[in-house]
């Protein structure tokens, strides 16, 4: 795929390339393409090796992708509904009931990187989601209390933009980031926290 982005400075292109489109086409995607996918996201790297990220899935076209499209917000059920699946990434916030797991997040979040960037290497895409009605699906997956729902995946082949409601067809195309001046500081914070 050919990006209008650009890079500061010298990385590999699939940084610039991967992005999150909404679109989705109606090919299908197969259990095997899914595993694939979390495959990928299992070699993540974790503080300790403890790999706490969990996953549940459903391929459209099953009782399990109907049901996790009714547990996002929806916003996000106008749109994803037309994924080719969804993978809900989880994490597990301590393993003995006793000491924390401090970087589950991070490390879910390492794991969820993993899996965007090989779905990008197959010709996939992928949207993460925070629009999650968080406790009504910690319940629905049957959520351990020490399992936190983190996010939602939409999984797929990219489609045509005319498919989506008007507001974001405007939307569909790569964002850029802030400057790299705007995150990064030598030795100490020194700068000021606001929204891109």
């Amino acid at each position: 795929m050919t990006t209008p982005r650009t890079s500061e400075h010298p990385i590999l292109p699939m940084f610039i390339e991967r992005w999150s489109p909404r679109a989705f086409s109606d090919k299908a995607v197969t259990d095997s393409d899914i595993l694939t996918l979390l495959e990928a996201a299992r070699w993540a790297p974790s503080a300790s090796n403890l790999q706490p990220w969990r996953f549940i899935y459903g391929i459209k076209g099953t009782a399990e992708f109907d049901q996790m499209v009714e547990l996002l917000v929806p916003f996000n059920q106008g749109w994803a509904k037309s994924a080719a699946a969804l993978v809900f990434t989880a994490a597990v916030t301590t393993f003995d009931g006793e000491r924390p797991v401090a970087t589950h997040a991070f490390d879910a979040g390492a794991a969820w990187m993993s899996l965007a960037f090989q779905a990008h290497s197959m010709g996939l895409i992928t949207h993460g989601m925070g629009g999650v009605e968080f406790d009504k699906a910690t319940t629905a997956l049957n959520l351990p209390d020490n399992l936190k729902l983190i996010m939602g995946v939409a999984v797929g082949y990219q489609g045509d933009p005319s498919t989506l409601p008007e507001g974001l067809q405007a939307r569909e195309a790569p964002s850029g980031r802030q400057p790299l001046e705007a995150m990064t500081f030598k030795g100490k914070f020194s700068g000021e926290i606001k929204a891109p």
